[in-house]
């Protein structure tokens, strides 16, 4: 995954993700939440694309550092939803990612589709390069299923209720288990062991 760097285009596709892509991940949450029936995120004024409704501070900053981060969690009443709260929110979560690589998709569109020339200009060449790479790699960040992330989610809804229930304890804990992991990522690299394959077979997939 792309780390920090100072050329002008990833800089420049930085500014976007804050300003466009973040928030268009969380509206994919707060859209799907009420389009099966939650009214809280319509309440919450999350079904928007203003980037302030939606941004966290360090999630903003990991993006910066590392490549990978996330926003605000959108509030969710998941009694509301339809197909019962483990369905519900796995469609919910799921919705988050799934937007990050339709980003990550138009961002390939465009690469095929614009005229030489264009992609001649290093500025956009690297534009569309960080675009299309921090987009995967915030679905794939973001597929972790460890809480606060959005794969914690996914998985609930796939696994049996008794195991899903177990799972969910893991809520308890906040934000702690995805620290610990980070933390041992630093020490034993498994963030990069675990998350590069997936992240690279994505990217294969998707310029097929």
């Amino acid at each position: 995954m792309p780390f920090l760097r100072l050329d002008a285009g990833y800089l420049l596709a930085l500014a976007v993700i804050f300003l466009f892509a973040l928030p268009f991940h969380e509206l994919a949450h707060a859209w799907v939440a009420e389009r099966l029936g939650d009214p809280t995120p319509r309440r919450a004024g999350r079904v928007t694309l203003n980037p302030m409704a939606h941004l966290d501070p360090i999630g903003a900053l990991m993006l910066v550092l590392a490549g990978f981060g996330w926003a605000r969690p959108v509030p969710v009443n998941s009694f509301y939803l339809r197909y019962g709260p483990r369905v519900g929110m796995a469609l919910v979560g799921g919705a988050g990612p799934a937007a990050n690589l339709l980003l990550a998709g138009l961002g390939i569109l465009v690469y095929r589709a614009a005229p030489e020339p264009l992609l001649a200009g290093p500025l956009a060449f690297a534009f569309l390069r960080a675009w299309i790479f921090i987009n995967v790699g915030l679905a794939v960040f973001n597929m972790l299923p460890l809480p606060p992330l959005d794969g914690f989610r996914v998985l609930q809804g796939l696994l049996p209720p008794d195991m899903a229930y177990a799972y969910a304890r893991l809520e308890a804990y906040g934000p702690l288990p995805l620290l610990l992991f980070l933390i041992l990522e630093r020490q034993l690299g498994l963030l990069s062991s675990i998350l590069q394959p997936v992240y690279r077979l994505v990217l294969l997939l998707m310029y097929f």
